[in-house]
């Protein structure tokens, strides 16, 4: 059965290493047959949430950007793939700002399929948990949601070093068995 997949990178630059896995994970769910959108976040003007409560009424944000039509594709699909390079042993700004201004839907947010991807310079997987506790963090306040699958693409630094790990394959493989 074809699935809806959303991945969300949050990579600050086109083809860095976490952007380069979730486009590795992508063609494996393409191949698979699965209908796959993908929102480079960097593209996106998307304002930080401001905590006034507006969309508690009606959910719906009162900040004009482009989050409203991220949280519709959220909303739509059943597959959502976190993607984030792991910056001072944390995801990065835009992922942050992504799951804050998820707050005016989050309580319909339910039953979705989770898949998280971080990248780093470091070598040691356990230095990328706290980036993986804050994602769990969010599915954890999601009605159903389901951790699926981690891809850990460490020692990478410079944008292109992933290619030469064993994680791209990791991540098409991932993508291709949804």
């Amino acid at each position: 059965m074809s699935k809806k997949v959303l991945i969300l990178s949050a990579s600050p630059r086109k083809t860095g290493n976490s952007d380069t896995l979730c486009d590795q994970f992508m063609a494996g769910a393409i191949e698979s047959n699965h209908q796959v959108d993908k929102v480079f976040l960097a593209e996106k003007k998307i304002n930080y949430c401001t905590g006034c409560s507006a969309c508690s009424g009606n959910g719906k944000c009162v900040q004009k950007d482009d989050m409203s039509q991220i949280l519709d594709k959220m909303m739509a699909a059943d597959v959502i793939v976190l993607g984030s390079p792991v910056y001072f042993y944390s995801m990065c700004a835009q992922m942050k700002t992504v799951i804050d201004r998820t707050v005016p839907k989050y309580l319909e947010l339910s039953n979705k399929e989770f898949y998280f991807i971080v990248t780093a310079a470091v070598s040691n997987k356990a230095a990328l948990e706290r980036t993986i506790e804050g994602f769990r963090g969010f599915t954890s306040c999601l009605t159903g949601a389901k951790e699926m699958g981690i891809v850990y693409g460490t020692g990478a630094w410079k944008a292109g070093e992933i290619k030469t790990s064993d994680t791209m394959k990791q991540a098409y493989e991932m993508g291709k068995a949804l």
